[in-house]
């Protein structure tokens, strides 16, 4: 099975020794990404609502790099810091996902890269 690596420089670089996404098998794998200022690679201010609208925007950018959209998103994993942040996270995510939204799944971690408080992965068609 063939794999491409996937680039966007409308999303955070890869702060560690992986791509953005991998493209294999008609899927395209999108690593979380964590809710940083693409063109200063900085954590945006403000509350988990402001950080996921982050990270999606982020997410789309390196979807819209493989030929993909949110529309095609099939699968979600949510990473949150602290669970209190889920009607916060859930309000802010709702309007990416307006009609028949992927499956997902939200699980409270120890800790985050560079301790942010949300980390969102994505599974999408390609």
């Amino acid at each position: 099975m063939e794999r491409t690596v996937i680039s966007s420089e409308q999303a955070p670089a890869a702060i560690g020794p992986y791509a953005q996404a991998i493209a294999a098998g008609g899927l395209i794998f999108v690593s979380g990404q964590l809710p940083l200022d693409p063109a200063t690679g900085q954590f945006i201010e403000g509350d988990v609502a402001a950080m996921t609208e982050q990270v999606l925007r982020n997410v789309e950018a390196v979807l819209k790099a493989a030929g993909s959209s949110l529309e095609k998103v099939v699968k979600t994993t949510v990473f949150l810091a602290d669970l209190a942040d889920f009607q916060a996270m859930n309000g802010a995510y709702a309007p990416f996902f307006p009609a028949n939204p992927p499956a997902r799944s939200t699980v409270q971690v120890a800790r985050l890269p560079r301790d942010a408080r949300i980390e969102i992965e994505v599974v999408a068609l390609a």
